[in-house]
């Protein structure tokens, strides 16, 4: 798509678990499809260091052997593990990377043996310099609930690195707009997915919704989701969804979750960090 100034590019392509499109602005349709590609290939790294399953992942490694030893990881995951441990510290542990849900732990099941419970989390986790990372007790970290927020930012800022005008990267409901144009989002109602219940303008922010009910369903005859309180270790249920405007995608991404685990809690934080929170439900 064309005007007199400026040419639309947009793509999609399967990344993170999801579907994930961009768009980008600017006057050339050449170095707008490259700055994608370069975008594409950035996210696809962080996904690389910072999945739970694959066994070279910066994750998969702290979890084997972080209790042991001190364990250097790519400075991307240092800042993410810092960005977590600093929601965590403000949340009172309303996040928390540490507690693995319910389908995370089933997903590990069905391929390897029993997931153990164990009795570490995010007060566990040390930060060294270096880029180094020990556990003083066994956990199992997972960075699934700020990780594609952060994937996020790291493309929005190689497109504009590349020069790219205005665009927008969307990894499944977390997206961010950059530049001076703005973007209507609409957010899909948590008891009819087939129905837009809110549309929110975004211009240069980022948006993340979380909701348990795309992903409910029965294990072992009780009702679990992808989302878990950490405060009790239960599964989030029901038709809710939590969507946060924010600055950057991880901390959208974050605090969504802190808007589920500890609403009174979040209206402080949400303030502190310059967000807004849309609470749905049916």
């Amino acid at each position: 798509m064309t005007s007199c100034s400026s040419t639309e590019v947009r793509r999609c392509r399967p990344l993170l678990g999801t579907f994930v499109e961009m768009t980008a602005e600017g006057h050339d349709a050449e170095s707008m499809n490259r700055a994608i590609e370069s975008a594409f290939v950035a996210m696809e790294r962080v996904e690389k260091l910072m999945s739970f399953f694959r066994p070279d992942s910066d994750v998969a490694r702290l979890n084997r052997q972080a209790f042991r030893e001190q364990v250097m990881v790519n400075a991307d995951t240092f800042l993410v593990l810092e960005h977590g441990l600093a929601l965590s510290r403000a949340s009172n542990g309303a996040f928390d990377f540490t507690v693995a849900s319910p389908l995370l732990v089933q997903m590990v099941q069905r391929e390897n043996a029993p997931l153990p419970n164990l009795p570490g989390d995010w007060r566990d986790v040390e930060l060294l310099p270096g880029n180094r990372v020990s556990f003083r007790r066994p956990l199992h970290l997972d960075l699934g609930g700020i990780a594609k927020g952060f994937a996020v930012d790291v493309a929005v800022d190689c497109l504009r690195a590349t020069g790219v005008e205005s665009g927008m990267v969307n990894a499944g409901g977390d997206l961010r707009a950059f530049g001076p144009r703005k973007y209507l989002v609409d957010i899909r109602h948590p008891a009819f997915p087939q129905a837009m219940a809110h549309r929110v303008e975004l211009q240069g922010c980022a948006l993340a919704t979380s909701s348990p009910c795309f992903t409910e369903t029965e294990r072992n005859g009780q009702r679990v989701s992808h989302l878990v309180n950490p405060l009790d270790r239960s599964s989030l249920l029901g038709h809710r969804s939590v969507s946060v405007q924010a600055p950057e995608c991880w901390l959208a991404d974050g605090l969504a979750k802190v808007v589920f685990n500890a609403p009174l809690l979040a209206e402080t934080l949400l303030e502190e960090f310059g967000a807004h929170a849309f609470v749905l439900s049916a």
